[in-house]
């Protein structure tokens, strides 16, 4: 059995090669391409595979929950809807907000990113105006059709994968001395020895986890994007199984190949490990083509976090959790106002990019961070209390298309992990900032739906002795 909402919903244009881009699209970026690298640095080779195991874990557990409900009820905004209908108003209205500050802010700071980027090929011209064309171009993408958005994404997503299946061939064949490195004698897997696996013990795993899960980050979009999707019930459950199957393949096979070719303290010193193994191979213009795959990484996310604030935006203002204009649709069935707003507040953490020390750059990115580990903690939520009810109401759970296995244990276990990660952190003096920044904007969150609540009742009371 499927349930629809009352609410209007938007056009289900995508189509499930469409769906299982977008996620992947969001999760294989900067997180693969440049931080992989400075996990292994700081975990070991046995630290960074057990962590992004770890995570690959605690990614299922989320997306089983997501699943379950985005099968059953398919709407735009999703979590945010979940959260509102079965945990309380005020968990979507916080949920809702600090994903959608999240996933702005990060668009805003790619943007800039792949203006710096340009320089590579153009040093002479502005950043800003790349930015500028950039967000031009994405804008347009997003403001013509939820269509031509897919199809980019599919396009965005399909050269990242290409690059990480050639990389890990590569790798392979340097590996076992197929193909020779300069200056380096065939590796082998004598870098992979028990010894330096776990370099600086176990514990510094939970302090590189936050890295595992920003990498993660981005899988979300299926539930975002299910109200959007042509025949949900079978193309989110097939989304979600390849994705998993694919996002932990891709980050475990570069992280052993990385591991086997270059010393844990080598990676720690480069920028970019995938530069310099096609360099060491003899790969021509391996700066380039690297360069290349890191900008259409960078706009894949810009993209995809333009995509998911603006679908959030539109669902929180049909639920009074956002203005009403930005419920407001273009001719095209395009939430444009949202788009119009998400683009605004993107440019805002791009200027103040630019002011490192600025006291908005900090919170915006800080609150980035930790947003995605509370959203998961929400959808793990949302999930538990749903199927309560489902069952409470007499409901068959034979009649769900997808439904999580070994509940309540899994939808538990991911919040009791998400929470101890958090609580964890504040341990931890690099990140403690960021998770104050984002527990306090959560905070505020629910102060300020309180207050919009008691108003609400107040009017209605005098509404009422009236």
């Amino acid at each position: 059995m499927q349930k629809t909402t009352d609410k209007p919903q938007l056009n289900r244009t995508m189509k499930s090669r469409h769906l299982m881009m977008l996620s992947l699209g969001g999760v294989i970026g900067t997180g693969l391409f440049l931080n992989v690298g400075y996990t292994i640095n700081q975990a070991g080779p046995g630290g960074a595979i057990l962590g992004y195991l770890i995570g690959g874990f605690l990614l299922y557990m989320v997306m089983s929950c997501l699943g379950e409900l985005a099968v059953y009820m398919p709407v735009t905004g999703s979590f945010q809807t979940y959260a509102t209908k079965y945990i309380h108003p005020t968990a979507g209205f916080s949920l809702g907000w600090m994903y959608f500050v999240g996933s702005a802010a990060t668009a805003g700071v790619e943007f800039t990113a792949a203006g710096i980027l340009m320089k590579h090929w153009f040093p002479d011209v502005s950043t800003w105006i790349w930015c500028a064309v950039f967000i031009a171009l994405l804008f347009l993408l997003n403001a013509l059709s939820t269509r031509g958005f897919a199809e980019a994404e599919f396009w965005f997503a399909s050269i990242k994968v290409v690059a990480v299946l050639f990389f890990i061939i590569v790798g392979l064949t340097a590996i076992i001395g197929i193909v020779p490195m300069e200056g380096r004698a065939t590796p082998h897997l004598t870098n992979l020895a028990p010894s330096g696996l776990f370099p600086t013990g176990i514990v510094v795993i939970f302090v590189t986890m936050m890295n595992v899960i920003f990498s993660y980050q981005g899988s979300e979009l299926v539930g975002i994007a299910a109200g959007e999707t042509e025949n949900p019930e079978k193309t989110i459950p097939k989304a979600i199984r390849t994705i998993l199957v694919r996002i932990i393949v891709f980050y475990i096979a570069s992280i052993v190949i990385l591991s086997a070719i270059f010393p844990a303290s080598e990676l720690g010193l480069l920028e970019s490990p995938f530069v310099t193994l096609l360099q060491l191979v003899g790969i021509p213009y391996a700066d380039d083509m690297m360069n290349f795959i890191i900008l259409t990484a960078i706009l894949s996310v810009g993209n995809s976090c333009l995509y998911a604030s603006s679908r959030l935006l539109w669902a929180m203002s049909l639920d009074g959790m956002a203005p009403k204009i930005f419920a407001k649709t273009s001719k095209l069935n395009i939430p444009l106002n949202a788009l119009i707003f998400t683009m605004l507040f993107s440019l805002l953490s791009l200027l103040t990019s630019v002011m490192a020390a600025d006291a908005v750059f900090v919170l915006l990115m800080s609150v980035a961070g930790i947003s995605i580990t509370i959203s998961w903690m929400g959808i793990a939520l949302s999930q538990f209390m749903f199927r309560r009810k489902y069952i409470r109401e007499g409901e068959k759970l034979e009649d769900l298309k997808f439904k999580v296995k070994w509940y309540p244990f899994i939808p538990i276990l991911c919040i009791v992990f998400c929470g101890g990660l958090l609580i964890f952190l504040l341990w931890d003096p690099v990140q403690r900032i960021g998770v104050i920044y984002g527990l306090g904007f959560l905070l505020l969150c629910i102060v300020i739906y309180s207050l919009k609540m008691k108003k609400a009742r107040l009017a209605k009371l005098a509404a009422d002795a009236e």
